[in-house]
Order: C-alpha cells, then structure tokens, then sequence
C-alpha cells in the first residue's frame, strides 16, 4: 500500500508537472518496478532506503545480468522518483544523491543510407489502398526527422503547404516548425487522393478506421515489412529515419544548430553525435576510395 501511494503521486507529478507523454511515464513505472520488487523481497521500505541499500539495489542488478546501458537507464529513473519523494517531504534524506551511474560508452544509432531508403519506399505497392498512405509515412519520416509519436499525432491543422512548413509537437508538448519538401508534399496530396470521402471524416492525417489516430504498432508494422522486402539486414524502427534525417543533413554540411532545431533536441550536446557519424562515414569514405589505400 506505501508503494502504490508514492507511485500514484509520482505519476500525477511526472503527468502534471512534467508533462510527460504516457510512453515516457510507463517506462519509468516499468524501471522503477525493479526496485519494488528488490524492496518487497528483502522487506525494505521505500522511504527509508539507505546509501547502502542503493548499492545493494545496484549489485542486485547485475547479479540478474541488466547491462549497464539498462542500469544508468533505471538510476536515472529512480533518482527522478527519490527527488519526488524529497519535494513532497517524504522522505528524510535522499539515498540517491550519491548514487553514480556505471560508465557507458557512446553508441552510435544505426541509421539508412539514401540507396537503402529509396529500396524501402519502392517496395511499397502503391495500388494497394493503403499504398500511397504507407509511402508518405515513410517520406514524412525521413523528410522531416519526426519521431513516431509526433507523426502519428498530425493534423491537417499543422500543414502549412504554402509556407512549405509543417508544425510538430514534439516532447513535452514542446511546437517546433520543420521545413517540409515540395516533393514531400506532393507524396500528401497523392495520399489524400485516394483516401476513401465516405469513410470516418478525421482532422488527422494519418487516421485509423475509426478516425483516431493511427497507432505506432502499425508504423513499426509498416517499416518491418518494408525492411524485409528490401533485403535489408540491419534492424529499423521509425527512429532509424530520425537518424537518417540528421545524418544526411550533418554529412551534406548543415549547420548544427538548425539540425538541433528540426529535430527539437533540448540541447546541443544531443545533436552532436551525429557529427560523429559523418567523421566515421568519412573515415570509411577515405579508406575505401582513396589511391594509397587500396593496394594495403
């Protein structure tokens, strides 16, 4: 009963006052369960965890084999749920607040090369009713580095064909305007010409048969089939367009600061990783084409 009142009240905390998406909040419900079910099996009370318990906690972890990229994930969360606690008066000291996330190295996210994306849209049969809907979700994707929540949540209302933006709610409930291409456009209009007038009137652009918006199963659908009709082998979800979007941009000599603003990174630092994807895709591009290395 102690933890279903704490987590109830951090959840209207993360809902109100960070205004989180429910995706966001569920995930730290999912990490922050690990720690109840430390807590209950050695008979610990939330409010009264210790610095020492954390290490426990943390040992624990790595005992039942959760990586380390899992592990800073959870103390993230769990700090966030102690520093609640501690702004509520819950608690009187807060065990976290010494508490060292374990070292990760940097990842780089896996992202399309412009070949592979073109093989992925032509793979789509575009005399299929849904065809055309299909070819502008992905052209949407990749020409305006969306995430999948802000694209599934798009309404006509956000489309500002004459000024050639488009208006995207991103984390947070945070509005940015991305530019969005003629030709990205064009992809729209041809989807909204064969969508069915008499079915369920809806002010998204990407409506499911009931006029709600479309859920992120079905694009996460979408880009799997797509992917296997392509033949390719690396492992995609939407987020991979996101990644391809900012790549190509970086690659092609865009500035970092407008890249941040299209894709609505809070900071810089975020962005900066794909410079680091276009010095390796460079490095790769040296290696493979320059005279003095080919006979090595």
């Amino acid at each position: 009963m102690v933890w279903k009142s704490l987590i109830n009240g951090y959840i209207a905390y993360l809902l109100m006052e960070k205004s989180m998406s429910a995706n966001t909040i569920e995930a730290y419900k999912d990490d922050l369960q690990k720690l109840i079910d430390f807590c209950v099996a050695n008979d610990k009370n939330p409010t009264t965890l210790t610095q020492s318990d954390m290490d426990e906690f943390i040992n624990h972890l790595a005992n039942i084999q959760v990586g380390t990229r899992s592990q800073a994930r959870i103390i993230s969360g769990i700090k966030s749920f102690y520093k609640y606690l501690d702004l509520e008066d819950l608690i009187q000291k807060d065990p976290t607040e010494l508490l060292a996330s374990p070292k990760i190295g940097k990842k780089l996210p896996v992202f399309l090369s412009i070949q592979e994306i073109d093989a992925m849209i032509s793979t789509i049969d575009l005399s299929e009713p849904t065809g055309h809907r299909n070819k502008a979700i992905l052209e949407l994707l990749y020409g305006c580095g969306l995430r999948v929540s802000e694209l599934i949540n798009l309404k006509w209302s956000d489309l500002y064909k004459n000024e050639s933006f488009l208006r995207v709610i991103g984390k947070n409930n945070k509005e940015r305007l991305v530019p969005i291409a003629d030709y990205t456009v064009k992809q729209l209009d041809l989807y909204v010409s064969t969508i069915d007038k008499s079915g369920t009137a809806s002010n998204y652009i990407f409506p499911n048969n009931k006029g709600k918006q479309l859920s992120r199963v079905m694009v996460f659908y979408i880009i799997k089939e797509c992917t296997s009709k392509a033949g390719i082998t690396k492992t995609v979800s939407p987020h991979t367009f996101r990644h391809s979007f900012a790549t190509h941009l970086v690659e092609g000599g865009a500035n970092l600061r407008a890249v941040q603003e299209m894709l609505g990174h809070a900071s810089i630092t975020t962005t900066e990783i794909y410079t680091h994807l276009s010095n390796d895709y460079l490095k790769k591009t040296i290696l493979s084409f320059h005279p003095r290395n080919k006979d090595l």
